[in-house]
């Protein structure tokens, strides 16, 4: 049963007996006034289908707890201490002074009912209302694409660990697994959560033991894979042996000389593409925002509208795989405002990840144009030729090379120059190849090859994207926090950190409107 919020103050109310000393401007002071506008209980009325039972905590109160939670980077713990002790919270929240609060798990409770709705990111899009009544983005046709890594809130766990995770995963999920295990598994006692007792700089007794973990999970998922496959077993137990199969094959590899069929492994001396990381968290992944910084965790990526640093869309992904690579995503966000009826033909900008071929078709379909630094060409050979030396005619389906020749297109997109290399005098500059030179043509060839040539002939692209960047950066930086203290996630999983996610958008554009001068006047939200 949903709880109501109550429009009479208690005697000790915070806000009527404290509010005088709360600074005009802030997020407490704003809430204390505005939050049952912002965040009204038929905002939350889903959420309660029953009209029985005890009443639920009023809406707008879990609203303004997560809202300040997230603007402040506290645990669940820590919101409920500040709830309790903090006459700020206790004045926004609207709670007497000698409200007790409530228990922490609440806040986990409605977070998973707001996951789980159809609108989990409610609140973010009540905080956007806000933003479209004042008008602020009206005429504002640009938007930057951005990202931000963020670690995970798990240990990266090794290949042993993650072996021993997993199996003991699906002893607990896995009806029968427990028999199973303690039956025909040897290499480890699986009621200890901790790594086996070896010598750990003994080759032979590491390899035996990764053998021993590895026919350990393959026993244990030939016992359930197809029980597993054939849907009989509960969800939560099919992730389980799903999982098990994943972690005995990503990181190991028959031994030398075996194939596998022996029993023998070994580590592989490569990683997974898309290696799982953690068997507590399996969905956090590698990733590098650049060569030299490695990273766990996931990508939140945003779109900001540059001139006033408001955020207008979020989504939290998986850190690596193709459909969330920022490119991929970010034309998502775009078409999500468009969606909304609020978008205009905008400039979208970004840096080279946003720049791929399918990603500049789209926005121009749309009706976008993209103001997007291309990423640098690589020669073949340093300082010689790149493919945009090369003249393509997609009409007659050839590319001419430098010196003249000219050779069709394949079916794969791919032009072989062969032997005509072999006595040209531009070789030197175009190939080390003793085939000779072969240019792979990508599928949006002609878009790319436009994309560069406008950049370099366009100071106002450039001057344009130099111009709002420094903004955009600013943006990300908010995000983060100060020395980065945000981007260390506190939940496990898409669902839960992209619910964090937008909550924190929304608390950042409820700042930056009040610093743009929010107020309320006849009925509506104005700037002045």
């Amino acid at each position: 049963m949903q709880g109501e919020s109550r429009i009479d103050r208690e005697l000790l109310d915070a806000a009527a007996l404290v509010g005088h000393l709360i600074p005009a401007g802030s997020v407490f002071a704003f809430l204390a006034e505005h939050r049952r506008t912002v965040f009204p209980d038929s905002l939350f009325a889903d959420l309660f289908t029953s009209s029985k039972g005890r009443p639920s905590l009023p809406g707008e109160l879990i609203a303004s707890v997560l809202v300040l939670q997230n603007l402040q980077d506290l645990s669940d713990r820590q919101a409920v201490e500040a709830l309790r002790c903090d006459l700020r919270w206790k004045a926004a929240c609207g709670l007497a002074l000698t409200d007790e609060g409530f228990d922490p798990s609440v806040l986990t409770y409605w977070r998973r009912r707001l996951a789980a709705s159809d609108r989990p990111n409610r609140v973010f899009e009540a905080v956007a209302e806000v933003v479209a009544q004042t008008g602020v983005l009206k005429g504002k046709t640009r938007r930057a694409l951005d990202s931000a890594v963020l670690e995970d809130a798990v240990a990266t766990q090794d290949t042993v660990t993650q072996l021993i995770a997993a199996i003991r995963r699906t002893v607990r999920e896995v009806p029968g697994a427990a028999e199973v295990v303690a039956r025909q598994c040897r290499a480890h006692d699986y009621g200890d959560p901790g790594k086996p007792d070896i010598a750990w700089d003994d080759r032979d007794a590491k390899q035996a033991l990764v053998s021993g973990l590895v026919e350990d999970a393959l026993t244990v998922v030939a016992a359930f894979g197809r029980a597993a496959a054939q849907g009989t077993l509960d969800d939560k137990a099919a992730q389980a042996v799903a999982l098990l199969a994943l972690i005995a094959g990503q990181d190991v590899e028959p031994a030398d000389d075996s194939d596998g069929s022996d029993g023998r492994w070994k580590i592989a001396r490569k990683v997974a593409e898309d290696r799982v990381v953690s068997v507590v968290d399996p969905q956090a992944r590698h990733v590098h925002k650049t060569v030299h910084h490695r990273q766990d965790g996931y990508k939140a990526h945003v779109a900001v509208e540059p001139d006033t640093g408001l955020f207008t869309g979020g989504k939290l992904t998986q850190a690596c795989g193709p459909d969330n690579h920022e490119a991929v995503v970010g034309v998502e966000l775009i078409e999500a405002e468009d969606r909304s009826g609020e978008a205009e033909s905008l400039q979208v900008l970004g840096d080279s990840a946003y720049g791929t071929g399918d990603a500049r078709a789209a926005l121009a379909e749309a009706g976008h144009t993209p103001v997007i630094k291309p990423g640098p060409l690589r020669p073949a050979v340093p300082g010689g030729f790149t493919v945009d030396d090369f003249t393509v005619n997609e009409a007659d389906g050839v590319v001419t090379c430098p010196n003249g020749t000219t050779k069709k297109i394949t079916k794969a997109r791919n032009v072989v120059f062969g032997v005509a290399c072999h006595a040209c005098p531009l070789r030197t500059r175009c190939t080390s190849n003793k085939q000779g030179r072969t240019v792979r043509l990508h599928p949006q060839d002609a878009v790319l090859r436009q994309a560069r040539a406008d950049w370099a002939a366009d100071p106002d692209l450039r001057a344009i994207y130099r111009q709002h960047r420094p903004m955009v950066e600013r943006s990300i930086a908010w995000l983060i926090g100060p020395q980065g203290r945000y981007r260390k996630l506190r939940y496990r999983g898409v669902t839960t950190n992209d619910l964090w996610l937008h909550l924190r958008l929304a608390g950042l554009n409820l700042r930056r409107l009040l610093n743009l001068g929010l107020t309320r006047a006849d009925g509506t939200w104005i700037l002045v």
